[in-house]
C-alpha cells in the first residue's frame, strides 16, 4: 500500500514537474520576444517605414550626432509610403556594426544604329564624406560589348581612379556567370574610398555592335546579388538601381583621441574599437560580451538574460543571469560530482521524503502561478487585439468622413445617383494589387496626386489614382472628380471602375489605358514619326466628340477645364481617352458660365476666363484649338526653349495662319500632296477655336461635326486645290522640300518643340 502511495506520488510528481517546466519554457519564450532595447534618443523615432533608424543616425534636429550632417536621413513621406534616403538613394538597411545598405543609380550611355548618342552619359555619385563604400561587400561592374568604364573618388585623400574595359563582337563567346572582359567587366574597390562618381563609356558608339548591345552600363553591386548573363546586353535600363554597401564611421579620429576632447560618443559597457586603415578614419562601439544593444546610445548596451534567450545549461542544472554572465546549478535533489549533476545519496540527505515534500509544495505554487500568467496573457491579448480591431474600424469611419464620404453620398443623392453604382474597395485589394503602392508601379504624377498601375484578383489591369497626402484642399477635387465621372458613359473617356475612402489618402480606380498619353506620341520623336496625319485626324474627332458629350449629352453640362494632350490617353489602337477630370465642373442647364478661381495648365488656359475668371465651355474649344495646334506643328503648348515672339503656340500658329506661312510650321512627314487642302481647313478650324472672344469660337459639337466631315471627306486631286497655276506650283514644290525654311514674310523660323 505504501509503495503504491509512493508511486502514485512520483507520478503526479513528474507530472507537476513537467506541467511547470512547459510554463517555465512558455514564460521565456515570451520574454525574450518581448525584449525590445532602444535603437534611438528619448522622445525620437526610431524608424522610417520598414527601415529601423539607430543613433547616431535619425531623422529630425537633435536626434542624430551633431558634429556634421552626414548622420541625418531624410525620412522621405512623398509617395505615401515613408522611405529613408541619403541624398536622391534609397536606404534599405541601416547595421549598427557600421554598415548601410543603399540601393544605387546605374550609368548608362546609349546610341543609335548609327551611332549617333541616345541620351547624356549618367554619372551617378555619393559624396557623404563619413561613408566609404564596403570593400568587401561591393565590386565595380561594366557591362557592354564596345565598353569602358572608370570609377572615381578620393582615396586617402588623394584623387583615384579605377576602372575595367569588356568588349566583343557577337553572343557566341559570352559565358553566363562569368564576368571577365567579354561582355563584362568587374574590378574590386580599393579600401577607403569615398565620395565616388562612375561613368560608362564607348570605344566606337556600339557602332559595330549595336544589333545585340546599343548601350553601355556600369555599377556598383554587392558581390553576392550580381551574376551576369548576355540577356543584360539589352535588359538593362535607364535609372536601374542595385543593392549596394557603403561602411560607416564615428568622426575621423582614434577612441583615445576623442576620449581627450570630450566628444566620444560609446554608451556605457560597450567597447571602442579603431578602425584598422589609419588613425584618420574613425571609430565603431561594440557592446562587450554579455551585452547587447546601441552601443551609441549613454545606457544603450544592456545586460543579456543568457538563461531567457537559449538553453545554457545542461543536464539536472539550472541557470542563473548575472549581470554581464550567467552561471549553472544543479536543482534540488542533485549535487555537482566530477563536472555533473547527480541525485544526492541518502547518506547526503537523511530526510529525503521532507524534501520532497517541500519541493512538491514549491512546484506546485509555481506551476499554478506559471498557468495563471498564461490565462491572463491570453485574456489580455484578446482585449488588445479586440481594442486594436475596434481602431481600426474607428480609423476607417475617421478616413471615410475625412476623405469625403458624407460629401460624396450627399452630391450622389443630389444628382439622383447612387454610390453604388461603383465598386468600393478595400484597402487590402488596393495594396495587394499595388504591391503595397511601390515605386515601379508609378505611372505619373500630376498637381492632383499619383497616379498607379495595380493588377485586381481578377487580373484586371487599372490605373488608381491617390490623392496627395495631408492636403485637404485635394479632397474636393478627388469628390468632384468621382461625381464627374458617375455620370459619364462614352468610349472616348476614361471609365471609372470604383473608389476607396477608408484610407489616410482617397483613391479612385479606373480603366488602365496601355499606351500612354497624347503628349508622349507627339512630342516623343521616335513615338511621333509613328503618329500619321490618319491617325492624328481620328484622334483629334475623338477628343472632340468626347468633349461635346461633356458638354451636352450628360445630366448636367461638364466642363473638363484641364484639356491638354497630357491629359489624353491613348490604347493600343489609338483610341483617345480623355482622363482627369480633377479640375472639372458640373453646370445646370439653366447656367451658361460660372465663376470660378482660375484653374488650368498654362499655355492652354482659355485667355478671357484668365482675365474674367467666368469659366463656360468655349474655354474647353480654346484648349482643343491648343491641341489640334499640337497635332498639326509637334511643338508643344508652351516652350521657353523657343524665341520668345514663339514661345506661345496658340499666338504663334494663328500668326502663322494670318502670315500664309501654315506650310512652314506644319511637321513634315504628315504633309503630302493630296492633304493640303484638308490640313489648311483643320489649321482655320483649329483657328477659330483659338479666338480671343469665347463668342467668336464654335461649339464642341459643331467642331466634333467638321472633323467628321472632314476624315469621311474624299481626297481631292491635288491639281483641283487651286485654280491659281501659281498657288497650285506652289503648293507641289512645297511638299517637296522641308517645311522648316522661310516660305514668306514675317514667318517665324522656330523649330524647337
Amino acid at each position: 500500500m505504501l509503495l503504491w502511495e509512493n508511486s502514485g506520488a512520483m507520478g503526479f510528481h513528474s507530472m507537476l514537474v513537467l506541467v511547470t517546466w512547459v510554463g517555465v519554457m512558455l514564460t521565456a519564450i515570451m520574454a525574450a520576444a518581448t525584449i525590445a532595447y532602444p535603437l534611438a534618443l528619448t522622445n525620437c523615432s526610431d524608424s522610417c517605414g520598414d527601415v529601423k533608424i539607430p543613433y547616431p543616425f535619425g531623422t529630425t534636429e537633435g536626434c542624430y550626432r551633431n558634429e556634421s550632417r552626414n548622420f541625418h536621413i531624410n525620412c522621405n513621406k512623398s509617395n505615401g509610403q515613408p522611405q529613408p534616403m541619403i541624398g536622391n538613394l534609397d536606404i534599405t538597411n541601416i547595421s549598427i556594426e557600421g554598415e548601410m545598405d543603399i540601393m544605387m543609380y546605374n550609368s548608362i550611355n546609349c546610341y543609335d544604329k548609327w551611332g549617333m548618342p541616345l541620351s547624356n552619359n549618367t554619372e551617378p555619385l555619393l559624396q557623404v564624406p563619413s561613408f566609404t563604400v564596403s570593400v568587401t561587400k561591393n565590386k565595380f561592374v561594366a557591362v557592354g560589348c564596345d565598353t569602358y568604364a572608370f570609377l572615381n573618388g578620393i582615396l586617402k585623400d588623394e584623387p583615384f581612379t579605377t576602372g575595367c574595359l569588356s568588349k566583343c563582337n557577337n553572343t557566341h563567346n559570352i559565358v553566363n556567370g562569368s564576368c571577365s572582359g567579354i561582355g563584362c567587366c568587374q574590378t574590386d574597390i580599393p579600401e577607403g574610398l569615398k565620395e565616388i562618381d562612375f561613368a560608362a563609356y564607348s570605344f566606337k558608339n556600339h557602332s559595330d555592335v549595336w544589333s545585340i548591345n546599343p548601350c553601355s552600363f556600369a555599377f556598383i553591386i554587392k558581390k553576392d546579388k550580381f551574376s551576369f548573363s548576355s540577356a543584360y546586353l539589352t535588359s538593362l535600363q535607364k535609372n536601374e538601381s542595385f543593392p549596394m554597401v557603403l561602411d560607416w564611421a564615428i568622426g575621423n579620429e582614434t577612441c583615445e583621441v576623442a576620449r581627450n576632447k570630450g566628444n566620444y560618443t560609446c554608451g556605457a559597457n560597450s567597447n571602442c574599437i579603431d578602425l584598422k586603415n589609419g588613425p584618420a578614419s574613425g571609430y565603431r562601439c561594440k557592446c562587450k560580451e554579455g551585452y547587447d544593444g546601441n552601443p551609441y546610445l549613454k545606457d544603450g548596451c544592456q545586460d543579456i538574460d543568457e538563461c531567457n534567450e537559449r538553453k545554457i545549461c545542461q543536464g539536472n542544472q539550472t541557470c542563473f543571469n548575472e549581470v554581464g554572465s550567467y552561471h549553472c546549478s544543479c536543482i534540488d535533489g542533485y549535487h555537482k560530482a566530477g563536472g555533473e549533476c547527480v541525485p544526492n545519496s541518502p547518506a547526503i540527505s537523511p530526510s529525503s521524503q521532507p524534501t520532497s515534500q517541500s519541493s512538491l509544495t514549491i512546484y506546485l505554487a509555481v506551476g499554478i502561478s506559471i498557468i495563471s500568467l498564461l490565462v491572463l496573457l491570453l485574456g489580455c491579448s484578446w482585449i488588445y487585439w479586440g481594442l486594436k480591431k475596434r481602431k481600426i474600424i474607428k480609423l476607417k469611419e475617421k478616413f471615410f468622413q475625412q476623405n469625403g464620404g458624407l460629401l460624396l453620398k450627399q452630391k450622389l443623392s443630389n444628382h439622383q445617383m447612387s454610390i453604388e453604382t461603383t465598386k468600393i474597395f478595400t484597402t487590402e485589394e488596393l495594396k495587394k494589387a499595388t504591391n503595397n503602392y511601390d515605386e515601379s508601379r508609378v505611372l505619373g504624377q500630376g498637381g492632383y496626386g499619383t497616379v498607379y498601375r495595380g493588377v485586381l484578383s481578377d487580373n484586371t489591369v487599372v490605373a488608381i489614382k491617390k490623392s496627395k497626402i495631408g492636403d485637404q484642399s485635394q479632397i474636393e477635387q478627388f469628390i468632384n472628380e468621382m461625381i464627374v465621372l458617375t455620370q459619364i458613359n462614352h468610349r472616348n473617356v476614361v471609365k471609372l471602375f470604383g473608389c476607396c475612402l477608408e484610407t489616410e489618402v482617397p483613391l479612385l480606380v479606373y480603366e488602365f489605358i496601355t499606351n500612354g498619353t497624347l503628349f508622349n506620341h507627339v512630342h516623343d520623336k521616335s513615338l511621333s514619326s509613328l503618329l500619321s496625319w490618319e491617325k492624328r485626324l481620328k484622334i483629334a474627332t475623338e477628343i472632340a466628340e468626347a468633349l461635346a458629350y461633356l458638354h451636352s449629352s450628360t445630366s448636367m453640362s461638364i466642363i473638363h477645364r484641364d484639356v491638354k494632350t497630357a491629359n489624353i490617353l491613348l490604347d493600343d489602337d489609338y483610341i483617345a481617352k480623355v482622363a482627369d477630370f480633377g479640375a472639372s465642373r458640373l453646370v445646370p442647364f439653366d447656367q451658361t458660365q460660372l465663376n470660378t478661381l482660375v484653374q488650368g495648365t498654362l499655355g492652354y488656359l482659355d485667355p478671357e476666363y484668365m482675365q474674367t475668371s467666368q469659366l463656360t465651355e468655349k474655354s474647353d474649344v480654346y484648349s482643343f484649338g491648343v491641341v489640334m495646334a499640337e497635332l498639326l506643328t509637334g511643338k508643344k503648348a508652351l516652350s521657353f526653349d523657343r524665341p520668345e515672339i514663339d514661345r506661345n503656340l496658340a499666338i504663334s500658329f494663328v500668326f502663322a495662319i494670318k502670315e500664309d506661312c501654315l506650310l512652314q510650321i506644319i511637321e513634315d512627314h504628315i504633309v503630302s500632296e493630296g492633304n493640303i487642302e484638308q490640313l489648311k481647313e483643320i489649321a482655320n478650324l483649329s483657328k477659330r477655336c483659338l479666338s480671343l472672344r469665347g463668342e467668336d469660337r464654335p461649339f464642341m459639337k459643331e467642331v466634333a461635326k467638321e472633323l467628321e466631315r472632314l476624315r469621311t471627306m474624299e481626297k481631292t486631286p491635288l491639281g483641283n486645290i487651286d485654280v491659281d497655276g501659281k498657288k497650285t506650283e506652289y503648293l507641289l514644290s512645297a511638299t517637296s522640300y522641308s517645311f522648316n525654311i522661310d516660305v514668306g514674310i514675317g514667318c517665324s523660323t522656330s523649330t524647337t518643340a
